[in-house]
């Protein structure tokens, strides 16, 4: 965000907590302002502190960026109240969108494909028995209020239904301080795809094309790409239309993501939509060439979108791998540690959104991840590749991290094919021997040997490429 406004002649400010001290972001803004302890209830969530400090440097925007404060409608309020532009959508957008049951309601009057479930609040769960029942399981309980998959549990049989309520509950309750849940029928086999939209302040909405999200783990994404590998051109012209419904639905402004579930027969279905920037927008910018945070800037002054929807297409792809410092093999748990070696790889089309340093201890206070490693080729095949090559030129040493959790997705046959869902990594990690079926095996051989060819090119090139220099 601070090398977008760089490139704006834009000054900016940065907030920082004790623990963060020493993060890139603090020296690359023009000024910093350290607002408190490691504890996020003490720094990063201090509204008052951060509204403080807007005022006293002069700043007549705030971008919330994601996580904390970016999807709270009061804070959003609270900044516009203060003569301040909150860089995103209205506070009644968020308010609407964050719950998700209001959502549901409301995109359903503009013809947006729900998933088969409650209307409304569940509380009590005889009644939350019955319902599941007449929708038939396996069934989803989701918190209205929640995201990220807390507050959610997968019934697969009634005799299970009260008990697991009961935990979606609590988790609801001391992650969102509501406890309020509905259901939905659960989609077997699902795909994650969600939609990037842009809306201005003078009607004007576009979608951005799509990016696949299904590499997850605890309803969480790890591996992200676009476009994806199984919507044709008539599907993506389909969800993105519904895409820019949600965000007329709800007199959006900003950037936004509908995420959508696509089930396996390439239906799709609502499932929310998210009122900022994503953690995996590089991966679109990377496709369509756009600058999406100069796009936040540029509508939040009040100026229309800088392309029309016929004017944007998809060019190659990328693939995004969030390195945690997490241990895969150990379910996934943080592995913090100091940074005794890091060298992120460099090179033409390898981005990597970096959030730390060689030398520095990985905060314990906030997620584990580290930084997002996108790579960008002309086709899908070359882009896995290149991925495959940027992880393995990764000198990284002194913390747990999930690089090599993404060179195993990236040249698993199930990847490598297309054919895989949000079940990836409990079908496929858990038990890495598992085989696909004659078919996919039969595929997945094809489609090796296209890769070898194109690695072999790829190595000719570069060799005819260092000759050609050294002449």
């Amino acid at each position: 965000m601070m090398r977008t406004c760089k490139k704006m002649n834009i000054l900016t400010v940065a907030v920082y907590s004790e623990a963060d001290a020493d993060s890139p972001f603090v020296f690359a803004a023009d000024e910093a302002f350290c607002i408190g302890p490691a504890a996020s209830s003490e720094s990063y969530l201090r509204q008052d502190k951060i509204l403080e400090i807007a005022k006293q440097t002069g700043a007549e925007g705030i971008h919330p960026g994601y996580g904390f404060l970016s999807e709270n409608a009061g804070f959003a309020e609270k900044v516009t109240a203060a003569g301040i532009k909150f860089i995103g959508p209205s506070p009644q957008a968020i308010r609407l969108m964050g719950s998700k049951l209001d959502a549901k309601a409301t995109v359903m009057n503009f013809g947006v494909p729900l998933v088969p479930g409650t209307e409304y609040a569940i509380t009590d769960p005889e009644e939350g028995k019955r319902i599941a029942t007449e929708i038939g399981y396996p069934v989803l309980i989701k918190a209205s209020a929640g995201g990220g998959g807390k507050g959610m549990r997968l019934v697969e049989k009634a005799d299970d239904f009260i008990e697991l309520m009961a935990m979606a509950q609590s988790e609801a309750r001391s992650s969102f301080g509501d406890d309020a849940v509905f259901i939905e029928k659960f989609v077997v086999e699902p795909r994650h795809i969600e939609i990037q939209v842009f809306a201005d302040q003078h009607g004007n909405i576009v979608h951005l094309f799509e990016r696949e999200c299904s590499i997850q783990r605890r309803h969480q994404k790890v591996v992200e790409e676009a476009p994806s590998a199984v919507l044709t051109p008539e599907l993506r012209q389909q969800m993105g239309e519904a895409a820019c419904a949600v965000a007329r639905s709800c007199n959006y402004e900003g950037a936004g993501t509908v995420e959508f579930l696509l089930d396996a027969q390439m239906k799709f279905y609502f499932l929310e939509m998210n009122t900022r920037l994503q953690v995996e927008h590089p991966v679109t910018e990377m496709i369509t060439d756009q600058d999406l945070v100069e796009w936040q800037i540029r509508v939040a002054r009040g100026e229309t979108l800088p392309k029309k929807q016929e004017e944007l297409s998809i060019n190659g792809h990328a693939i995004e791998l969030r390195l945690y410092a997490e241990d895969a093999r150990n379910n996934f748990l943080p592995n913090v540690g100091l940074l005794r070696r890091y060298r992120p790889p460099m090179g033409e089309n390898i981005r990597f959104d970096n959030g730390l340093a060689e030398g520095m201890e990985i905060p314990i206070h906030y997620d584990p991840m580290i930084g997002k490693l996108c790579v960008w080729d002309k086709s899908r095949n070359e882009a896995i590749l290149k991925m495959i090559e940027t992880i393995e030129g990764f000198q990284l040493s002194g913390a747990v991290t999930t690089l090599e959790f993404g060179k195993f997705v990236l040249k698993h046959p199930a990847f490598v094919s297309g054919k895989f869902d949000t079940n990836f990594v409990p079908r496929y990690f858990t038990d890495p021997a598992k085989q696909l079926d004659e078919a996919q095996t039969e595929e997945y051989n094809a489609l090796a040997a296209s890769l070898e060819l194109i690695w072999d090119e790829m190595t000719e090139q570069r060799a005819q490429k260092a000759k050609t220099e050294r002449v």
